[in-house]
């Protein structure tokens, strides 16, 4: 699990010095949702760099007045081989999947589903949400766990209180909390920083993880990188310190960790797999089961990968056609 501290003795001089390298990547503009699309600001996967410890996916979110974008309507879609973290600032968004759970994302409360082999799932957001706000996230699963079972796990972090620094943990170790979910990941962090004006935190870090800081709210500092707003401060394994320091507003930050995952994935729309033809069964499978395809003879008394689904649901997300190259892996 990842070892964060806030250093344990402020009026001491802390001798280690952080890591200047600090790579800087901004958002791309994604629609989505059809002719209401809202936008999300994606920050990962990008040509640039692709993981951060495992983390694989970040999309940043609102604030959206569901009134003018009608809000997350996700209808029923598949995932293998990667967990989603949905993490909110503002509004409720009810989730159902194929693994018979049924819950409600509300702001501060972790909500985790890992995918395993294989599962589908739909996101909802309750129209009487006046806004929605927040971050999507996936991690890979590493081929040691990524054929296991679905699961999903519901967890409230308490907040962790330090002068000028508010913390909500809900993967992995900071500041002496610790979250008790299992991620079936190498070492993983996850967590919600809240800086008040001007205020700095001055974290110890493992020198085996990378880091990235998402500047949700306010334009912040990482190792006296300037961050824009919704842009992302990446920080390489070997540095021993990391300093976030809040601008003239409030600052929130997403800070994410963890071991480099070490092993070539290949990630396509709602898929992660090893090689294209992987993900080419997947998608496959996913188009016979729910009947968008006729299934292969040969696929009789296997067991569905996608699950079943309760009745009067939307109706679920037909995959898109994969493209005429191979797709190459990521590392």
């Amino acid at each position: 699990m990842t070892n964060l501290q806030r250093h344990p003795h402020p009026e001491v001089p802390d001798q280690r010095q952080p890591c200047t390298a600090v790579e800087i990547l901004t958002p791309r503009l994604v629609p989505l949702g059809g002719v209401r699309a809202s936008t999300v600001h994606r920050t990962l996967p990008q040509r640039r760099r692709s993981l951060v410890g495992s983390w694989c996916f970040l999309d940043h979110f609102g604030p959206d007045d569901v009134s003018a974008t009608g809000g997350m309507q996700v209808p029923r879609h598949p995932h293998t081989g990667l967990a989603t973290v949905s993490w909110l600032f503002a509004g409720r968004v009810e989730h159902l999947d194929s693994g018979g759970n049924a819950a409600t994302v509300v702001p501060g409360e972790l909500n985790l589903m890992i995918a395993g082999r294989g599962i589908t799932h739909q996101e909802i957001s309750d129209p009487k949400s006046s806004a929605l706000h927040g971050v999507q996230l996936w991690y890979a699963l590493p081929d040691a766990t990524r054929f296991g079972e679905n699961a999903f796990v519901h967890y409230v972090p308490e907040p962790v209180e330090l002068p000028g620094v508010t913390a909500r943990v809900f993967i992995g170790r900071l500041l002496g909390s610790v979250s008790p979910v299992d991620t079936r990941t190498a070492d993983l962090l996850g967590a919600e920083l809240v800086l008040e004006p001007g205020s700095s935190a001055r974290l110890t870090v493992r020198t085996d993880f990378e880091h990235a800081v998402l500047a949700e709210r306010g334009e912040v500092t990482v190792n006296s990188a300037a961050v824009d707003h919704r842009s992302l401060a990446y920080v390489p394994p070997g540095s021993e310190t990391l300093v976030i320091t809040a601008g003239q507003t409030e600052a929130r930050v997403i800070l994410l960790g963890g071991i480099p995952l070490g092993e070539q994935i290949v990630m396509w729309w709602n898929f992660i797999g090893r090689s294209h033809d992987e993900i080419a069964e997947y998608r496959r499978r996913y188009q016979a089961e729910l009947g968008f395809e006729p299934a292969d003879p040969l696929d009789h008394g296997e067991p569905a990968l996608f699950g079943s689904f309760p009745p009067a649901q939307l109706p679920p997300l037909p995959a898109p056609q994969l493209p005429n190259s191979r797709l190459r892996p990521r590392t």
